[in-house]
């Protein structure tokens, strides 16, 4: 719900268990006044404290610049007298920066707004509603729209801006040059706050950092044209003694997958300001009379019942409203992708070898990644040269999915649309449709440089390969990859004024693809990749319900991955393989057993030479099958529920997917190190109906060892339910749990 009251001046935006309210300042400035747990339909505008500097009661101006400088401001600007970080920050032709906005006027409307080229959160006009508070700087001629969304059955505000050059400024020049425009700003005074961040590189991506809140700036920032493996566009601001169930939760996250800032800023007051957007590093957007800027959309969550109700709260904001794909509420086909089972070494009757193996145990789909075009047998060469090596694949592409086909089994293929290999005819013939810098040797990474897709002709004729293999056979899954980052920013096209433009183009350029692939083949199931987990973002979920969550499929490691990715998206987001041992990433051995268990909280599917895996694995596979076939509908609509926490605890990891109606939820327990002597652990389980009775079980065990039993929700929920340590290092419990309460 949203509301104004024209009396005190102040909006409110209601959610089920929070209110976030603004107020329209004197002088008009649009001021935060509050974001936290509900409040009563009271007058929150004395929360500005907008009297105890720059003003008196009678709205005299006494001093700007103290004002401006301790107002908890709704976007704040440049360089006008506010010192700390500014959410927007615009020069006109002559250099000079400065941006004042005061409220000009206001709607409301039912249902949400799009965001043009941009991915945006959708939903029915009867269950959401929108605020749209236009401000103007009417020297610089600069108008500011800033757009909230509210849905009636979730605790987020979704936030972002327009911002429109009226070519009606008094100052010097018409053309005005934005230098900064994040998507969303708000203060607060800091209670003893944490903060937590996720970070990490290749193959250990999103690992989640907590430390408290010092004063000054702490930010976490992407400049690599991607979100990155290194940091990730999310920060939660919590009490310190907040937990998993308790204590108070702001999370914040942006829908976009290009370079972006997120930021906390303590200050001399002691109260914070919770930045996020695009980067300004590198950024300036030239906008001429007439023309407008939108910048893409960021998620305020609040939540007082600790890290779970926040989750709870993404999961289902993007699951129901962001995520568009068919696939996204059905079970995914379980795949076998040959990348680690073949790399670059395979032909047709490799494949057709690993799929009638596969097709025996139930897996569904095979997947064929790098390494079938142009005359690339590694990483070095053909990129941008999507034709069919028949020197590997005899007798073409149509042939081999035709009898991948005839097996019961879809296919799918792997491209990396916005690479392109000087070792290739794409780039022999057309040099300058790499990035680059004019007389400057580019830098090289994986031995490929980046497609300027920035321009038309560029990603036209990446997308019609594309799209000319997708149309040679019956095609059904598609991995788009993207194995570098982007330097060396030069474009052929852009003018000079105009090149601090190339990173949000090129977000945008990407999107623009993606909608043309979805739009060709609208049945087609999209799982992007970064080199696994580096563009892991919401701004990618508008476009594939899944994306490969990262290059490491150690079991072990992938529960801290796996943790920090559930914290903010959906289970059934993430892409997750079963692999062999020694794991190609990092060594280790670990259980097959387990390693499905921890898959299965994933899309699940393999990354393996089915025809040499040891014949007690192989056994394996179909009962892992039927886990997935059987538990799937939990895993992917549930509510997540973290238990435990292995990169706390450093010894075991335990999660749970629970239905929406609590009458049923699946237990993963994963113990990583174990010790000699020790007694059985209970595990309290939060997030059942304490009246039902539940039934135990263990579906992945010989029943008779482990007899069920029924418990409450209240036992299970302070008591607890217990996990023997008889049992070694990397070893696995699910349980299964089921009301039998009428």
């Amino acid at each position: 719900m949203i509301t104004f009251n024209k009396k005190n001046k102040e909006f409110r935006l209601d959610t089920p268990n929070s209110t976030y309210c603004i107020s329209i300042s004197a002088k008009g400035y649009v001021a935060h006044s509050y974001f936290g747990s509900k409040l009563g339909d009271d007058d929150a505008t004395y929360l500005t404290r907008q009297y105890e500097y720059g003003f008196s009661k009678g709205e005299v101006f006494r001093e700007k610049h103290s004002l401006l400088d301790f107002l908890p401001q709704e976007y704040p600007t440049d360089g006008v007298g506010d010192y700390r970080q500014s959410a927007i920050a615009i020069n006109n032709e002559n250099n000079n920066n400065g941006v004042e906005l005061k409220y000009k006027s206001h709607k409301i409307t039912a249902g949400t707004k799009e965001i043009p080229g941009l991915p945006a959160v959708f939903g029915a006009r009867s269950s959401c509603k929108t605020l749209e508070i236009t401000t103007e700087d009417s020297i610089l001629g600069v108008e500011v729209v800033l757009i909230y969304t509210v849905f009636d059955d979730l605790d987020a505000v979704v936030r972002s801006a327009k911002i429109t050059n009226n070519g009606n400024g008094t100052g010097d020049g018409k053309t005005l040059f934005i230098k900064k425009a994040l998507s969303a700003s708000f203060d607060m005074d800091n209670q003893n706050y944490d903060m937590i961040t996720l970070h990490g590189s290749w193959a250990r991506e999103r690992h989640m950092d907590r430390h408290p809140i010092h004063m000054g700036l702490q930010a976490v920032v992407s400049n690599r044209g991607e979100t990155s493996h290194q940091e990730h566009p999310f920060i939660a601001v919590l009490d310190h003694n907040a937990d998993l169930n308790s204590g108070n939760v702001y999370g914040v996250n942006f829908i976009y997958s290009g370079n972006f800032t997120a930021s906390v800023q303590r200050n001399q007051f002691d109260s914070i300001r919770v930045s996020i957007g695009i980067s300004p590093d590198n950024f300036c957007w030239k906008l001429t009379p007439g023309d407008s800027f939108y910048t893409p959309q960021a998620v305020l969550t609040f939540s007082s019942t600790g890290l779970n109700g926040m989750s709870h709260t993404f999961h289902d904001l993007y699951r129901e409203h962001l995520i568009r794909s068919p696939f996204k509420k059905v079970m995914r086909p379980i795949l076998i992708n040959n990348w680690e089972a073949t790399y670059f070494n395979f032909d047709t009757e490799k494949l057709l070898d690993i799929a009638r193996e596969a097709s025996k145990d139930g897996i569904e789909m095979l997947v064929m990644d790098d390494g079938w075009f142009g005359h690339r047998n590694s990483d070095d060469s053909s990129l941008g040269d999507w034709y069919v090596n028949e020197n590997k694949l005899q007798g073409g592409l149509k042939h081999l999915v035709s009898e991948v086909n005839k097996l019961g089994m879809k296919f799918g293929i792997w491209f990396e649309p916005e690479m392109i290999s000087p070792d290739s005819d794409l780039y022999k013939a057309h040099p300058d449709y790499a990035i680059q810098i004019k007389g400057r040797e580019p830098g090289m990474s994986r031995q490929q440089l980046v497609l300027d897709i920035t321009r038309k002709e560029v990603r036209d004729c990446a997308y019609n390969q594309v799209k000319a293999i997708l149309k040679s056979a019956n095609i059904e899954y598609v991995k788009w990859d993207m194995n570098r980052q982007l330097s060396d920013i030069g474009s052929f096209d852009l003018p000079a004024d105009q090149m601090g433009e190339f990173y949000h183009r090129y977000v945008l350029a990407l999107y623009e693809m993606q909608e043309h692939l979805l739009k060709d083949f609208p049945k087609l199931l999209l799982e992007n990749c970064s080199g696994g987990g580096a563009r892991f973002d919401p701004g990618m979920f508008y476009y594939s319900p899944q994306i490969w969550c990262s290059d490491d499929t150690d079991a072990i490691e992938r529960l801290s991955i796996q943790e920090g990715t559930a914290l903010v998206y959906p289970l059934s987001t993430m892409g997750a393989h079963v692999s062999v041992c020694p794991n190609h990433a990092v060594g280790r051995v670990t259980p097959f057993k387990t390693r499905g268990y921890v898959a299965l909280s994933g899309t699940f599917g393999y990354e393996l030479d089915i025809t040499k895996l040891p014949p007690e694995e192989r056994s394996m596979i179909p009962g892992q099958i039927a886990l997935y076939k059987k538990y799937s509908d939990l895993v992917r609509n549930g509510d997540y529920w973290r238990v435990a926490s292995y990169s706390e605890n450093n010894e075991y990891d335990c999660w749970m997917s629970v239905s929406k109606d609590k009458s049923k939820a699946l237990l993963t327990f994963i113990q990583v190190m174990n010790h000699p002597n020790y007694k059985t652990r209970f595990i309290k389980l939060n997030g059942l109906d304490d009246n039902k009775l539940y039934k135990i079980s263990f579906p992945d065990e010989d029943e008779s060892q482990w007899p069920s039993v029924q418990m409450s929700g209240l036992t299970l929920k302070n008591a607890g339910i217990g996990i023997p340590r008889d049992w070694g290092d990397f070893q696995g419990k699910l349980i299964y749990i089921e009301s039998t309460s009428k």
